[in-house]
C-alpha cells in the first residue's frame, strides 16, 4: 500500500510538473516573468536566483599624438602656427557575470530581489510543481513583462501551454515504451514491429451477460477454452459458437494468478453467432526501431486524446439528459490503484498509464470550465469578441465557484472509491 502511495505521487508530480513548465516556458518566450517556479507546493523550504550582470573593465590605455599646421599671411610676413592634439583613449572589454543568490524558508520576495528575476524554489509538499506569472490574476497592468499586458493570442497561447506539454509528455513516454517493447492491441501493427508474448485478452464486457455473471473482468487473458489454445480471435469465437450447447471452462489469468471460470454461450449476437457477451483483442508486446517508435507514439496519443475527448463528450451528454454518472469513474484513490497496479506489473506498464493520466489530465484541464486552463481561455475568447476583458472581480468570482464544485467532486468521487474499495 505504501508503495501505491509513493508512486502515485511520484506519477501526479510528473504531470504536474510538466503542466506547469508548459506555463513557465511560454511565458519566457513571449517576455513574461516568471515570478517563482516551484517544486512541490508550498510553503517553501528555499530556493535561488540566477542572473546576470555586464560590466565594462578597461584592458589597456593608448595616447594618441596629433600635430596640426596652420599658415597665416600678415604684414611682416607669413607665420605658421602649430597645434597639438592629445588623445587619450580607453580600450575595455564587457563582461558578463553569472551570478546566484540562495535563500531559506518561506520569506517574502521583496520588489529588490524579484528584480533578479524567477525565483526557483523547492516546497515541503512533493507534489508536482507551480509557477507564479507576473500578471495572470490582472496585476503589474503597467509593467511590459505583465501577461495582462500581452495580446489575447500571446495569453492564450499560455494558458494552452501546460495542456500541449501533457500531450508531449504522453508522445514521449509511448515513443520510449514503444522503442523498449509495450503492450497493445496488435491491430494495425505493421509488419516492421517485433512482436512477442501474443495473448487473447477481454477487451470489454457486456452488462448481466454470462460472461460477466461468472467473474470474468476486463483485462483477463484467455489461456484456453476447454484446454484448447487459441491465438486469433476469429478462431476463438468460433469454437464458442461451435460449442454454445454446453457449458465451457475458460482458463484465464489475472494479474500473477491463474484460475478456472464456468461460462454458457447463452448471448446471440448481432451476426446470429452464440456468445458469452465479451469483446476480445489480440495483444502483445510489441517494439519498433526509435525512428518509428516515435511516429507510432505520436499516432497512439492522438488516438489516446481522441477516444478521451468522445468519452468526456458522452459523460456530460449522460448528465445533462439525466442518466447519471458510470460506475467506472474514479478519482484520486482508484487511480491510485490502478497506477499501483500498473507499477507492479511492470515499468513499461508505468510508462503506459502514466501516459493516459497525461492526456486525461490535458483534456480535463482543456474543458470550457471555471478555474481550469479552458475556463480561463474561454473568458479570452470573450474578451477578443468583446473588445474589453470581462471585469475581473466577475471572472475571479466565477473562478472560484468552479474550483469549489471541482473539489466537492473530487471528494464524492473519491468517496465512492474509498467504498468500493472497503466492500471489495
Amino acid at each position: 500500500m505504501l508503495l501505491t502511495i509513493i508512486i502515485f505521487f511520484l506519477v501526479l508530480s510528473v504531470l504536474v510538473f510538466a503542466h506547469e513548465l508548459g506555463h513557465f516556458f511560454v511565458a519566457r518566450i513571449f517576455g513574461v516573468r516568471a515570478e517563482e517556479f516551484g517544486f512541490g507546493f508550498p510553503p517553501r523550504i528555499g530556493g535561488f536566483q540566477t542572473w546576470r550582470e555586464k560590466k565594462v573593465e578597461n584592458v589597456i590605455t593608448t595616447e594618441e599624438l596629433e600635430i596640426k599646421t596652420e599658415e597665416t599671411q600678415t604684414a611682416e610676413g607669413k607665420v605658421a602656427r602649430q597645434t597639438i592634439f592629445d588623445r587619450i583613449k580607453n580600450i575595455g572589454v564587457i563582461i558578463v557575470e553569472r551570478k546566484w543568490k540562495f535563500f531559506w524558508s518561506n520569506k517574502e520576495i521583496s520588489a529588490e530581489e524579484q528584480k533578479h528575476g524567477t525565483v526557483y524554489s523547492a516546497n515541503w509538499i512533493p507534489m508536482g510543481g507551480f509557477v507564479k506569472i507576473k500578471g495572470e490574476n490582472g496585476e503589474g497592468d503597467h509593467d511590459q513583462d505583465s501577461m495582462i499586458n500581452k495580446p489575447v493570442w500571446q495569453r492564450s497561447l499560455i494558458l494552452s501551454a501546460g495542456v500541449i506539454m501533457n500531450v508531449l509528455l504522453a508522445v514521449f513516454l509511448i515513443s520510449v515504451g514503444l522503442m523498449f517493447g509495450m503492450p497493445r492491441a496488435l491491430d494495425g501493427v505493421t509488419d516492421k514491429a517485433v512482436v512477442t508474448n501474443q495473448k487473447i485478452q477481454v477487451a470489454e464486457l457486456i452488462k448481466d451477460s454470462p460472461a460477466e455473471k461468472s467473474g470474468l473482468k476486463v483485462g483477463d487473458i484467455i489461456l484456453a477454452i476447454d484446454n484448447k489454445n487459441f491465438t486469433k480471435e476469429s478462431d476463438l469465437q468460433n469454437f464458442v459458437n461451435e460449442n454454445s450447447n454446453k457449458e465451457l471452462t475458460y482458463k484465464i489469468k489475472r494479474g500473477s494468478e491463474e484460475k478456472e471460470l464456468k461460462i454458457k454461450p447463452e448471448l446471440k449476437l448481432e451476426d446470429g453467432r452464440m456468445g458469452v457477451g465479451i469483446a476480445i483483442a489480440a495483444t502483445g508486446i510489441v517494439k519498433y526501431p526509435w525512428h518509428l517508435a516515435i511516429w507510432e507514439g505520436t499516432k497512439t496519443t492522438v488516438f489516446l486524446l481522441w477516444a478521451i475527448i468522445v468519452a468526456f463528450y458522452n459523460l456530460i451528454k449522460d448528465i445533462i439528459l439525466g442518466h447519471g454518472v458510470s460506475a467506472n469513474l474514479s478519482g484520486p484513490v482508484g487511480i491510485a490503484t490502478i497506477t499501483g497496479e500498473a507499477a507492479r506489473m511492470g515499468w513499461v506498464y508505468l510508462l503506459q498509464i502514466t501516459a493516459l493520466l497525461s492526456v486525461n489530465l490535458a483534456v480535463i484541464n482543456f474543458l470550457p470550465f471555471p478555474a481550469l486552463d479552458g475556463g480561463r481561455v474561454f473568458f479570452l475568447i470573450i474578451e477578443k469578441f468583446k473588445g474589453k476583458p470581462v471585469r475581473r472581480e466577475v471572472e475571479a468570482v466565477i473562478h472560484n465557484i468552479g474550483f469549489i464544485l471541482l473539489m466537492v467532486l473530487v471528494l464524492v468521487v473519491t468517496l465512492r472509491d474509498v467504498l468500493k474499495i472497503w466492500h471489495q
